[in-house]
């Protein structure tokens, strides 16, 4: 399934707009994996490389700080998931999908986060720009399957797909930048790992 999903996510969200129960199961199974697939790319990385930030000593942290960093992560991953599935079913009235089964919506965004998740393998060599290299495309072809996905799996016209699918990136935006700040305001309050400077 993990090949379908990244290489015909076009027919999977017809299966899924079908109300193909085996294809929902099999996608929604494969949930888990990809929400812990990038904390543990960044433990690991972490552990043998360090984060590098910039500066050319690499920066890192004691087993401790990283397993409550990879625990806060992979929470984050699963909080943003679970709301956002929960968003677009309140919202599926307003843009004319009338009452979407939660299951295809699951099934819809663990096929969306697909690429950024296979993606966050470059976790493994936690350098800024390198990161920066590799998780952008991924950004952009999530997005693209969000814009395509989201009419086929609500049956809605592309339009009102469209709109739909920009007021979840809005959200996602909005969601993105509010862990930022409240991150960067409990480390400057000292929740978190020193960083030693």
């Amino acid at each position: 399934m993990l090949v379908a999903v990244l290489h015909a996510p076009g027919t999977v969200f017809k299966e899924i707009a079908a109300g193909n129960t085996r294809v929902i199961g099999a996608v929604q199974r494969l949930t888990f994996l990809f929400i812990l697939m990038p904390p543990i790319f960044s433990w690991i990385g972490s552990t043998y490389f360090g984060w590098r930030l910039g500066s050319n000593d690499p920066l890192y942290f004691d087993t401790t700080a990283r397993v409550i960093i990879s625990f806060f992560y992979a929470d984050a991953l699963i909080l943003g998931y679970i709301s956002t599935v929960l968003i677009a079913r309140w919202m599926s009235k307003t843009y004319g999908g009338g009452k979407v089964a939660t299951e295809k919506l699951f099934a819809l965004f663990t096929v969306v986060v697909a690429p950024l998740c296979v993606a966050s393998a470059s976790h493994l060599y936690p350098q800024v720009f390198f990161n920066v290299l590799i998780l952008i495309p991924a950004v952009m072809w999530s997005m693209t399957l969000l814009y395509r996905g989201l009419p086929i799996v609500m049956n809605i016209p592309p339009e009102r797909g469209m709109l739909m699918s920009s007021s979840l990136v809005g959200w996602l935006l909005v969601a993105f930048v509010s862990l930022l700040g409240i991150s960067a305001a409990l480390w400057t309050y000292g929740f978190g790992p020193s960083l030693g400077v």
